[in-house]
């Protein structure tokens, strides 16, 4: 991701439909897409243009055509999801999410970071650090910038920032230019999938930070 501009959910938007974005990424993307349709219209768009663009390039040859067309053939048959059964009733895990961690929103063995603030990381995925974030009602983030870029996807719950209000199903693309101390709306904890290029950086005065800190 380091060399990908992603300073707006447009860019975020267009990278998607070429098929350019790190794999966390992208299924932050379509999980984003399974919540809100609002930038559905938007991604058809790109595609079509990335199609048009395809269609008019020169054909390449496709080297080992019979040792791929033969791996293809031999593949086992891909199974039919059971929709009926893909998810619990008190889940709000979209598809996309649910199939990249392997877990469904109860499953979440979530680690204690600050008081009102756990995180479960899933490592570093195609260059990408990969974590889910539960915030209590009122939690605040402490301020910090970020020496790269950071896509955060609220899953439940909302939170606030100078920017505005974050939502379910809405993306909080956050990089150097923005300094930032989130704060869990007080109705229900926030829930989120965040995708980052790298670690954070602290920031506002030392007073502050510790009065954060503690929660």
């Amino acid at each position: 991701m380091a060399d990908v501009q992603l300073d707006t959910v447009d860019a975020l938007m267009a990278r998607y439909a070429a098929g350019i974005l790190p794999e966390p990424a992208r299924v932050l993307v379509e999980a984003h897409l399974e919540m809100q349709s609002v930038n559905r219209p938007q991604v058809a768009e790109y595609e079509t243009v990335v199609g048009d663009i395809l269609e008019h390039m020169e054909p390449v040859s496709l080297r080992l055509r019979d040792e791929a067309l033969k791996a293809v053939f031999a593949a086992a048959p891909l199974a039919m999801a059971d929709t009926a059964s893909a998810q619990p009733v008190n889940a709000f895990f979209p598809k996309a999410i649910r199939d990249f961690a392997g877990l469904n929103a109860a499953e979440i063995p979530w680690k204690r970071k600050l008081p009102g603030f756990k995180e479960y990381s899933l490592g570093k995925i195609d260059g990408c650090d990969v974590s889910f974030f539960w915030l209590k009602p009122g939690r605040v983030i402490p301020a910090h910038t970020h020496e790269g870029y950071e896509l955060s996807l609220v899953l439940d719950g909302a939170f606030n920032d100078t920017r505005g209000r974050f939502a379910k199903g809405d993306i909080s693309v956050a990089d150097e230019s923005i300094d930032h101390r989130p704060v869990a709306e007080a109705e229900c904890p926030c829930i989120g999938f965040a995708v980052s290029q790298a670690p954070v950086k602290l920031t506002g005065s030392w007073r502050q930070l510790l009065g954060d800190m503690i929660g």
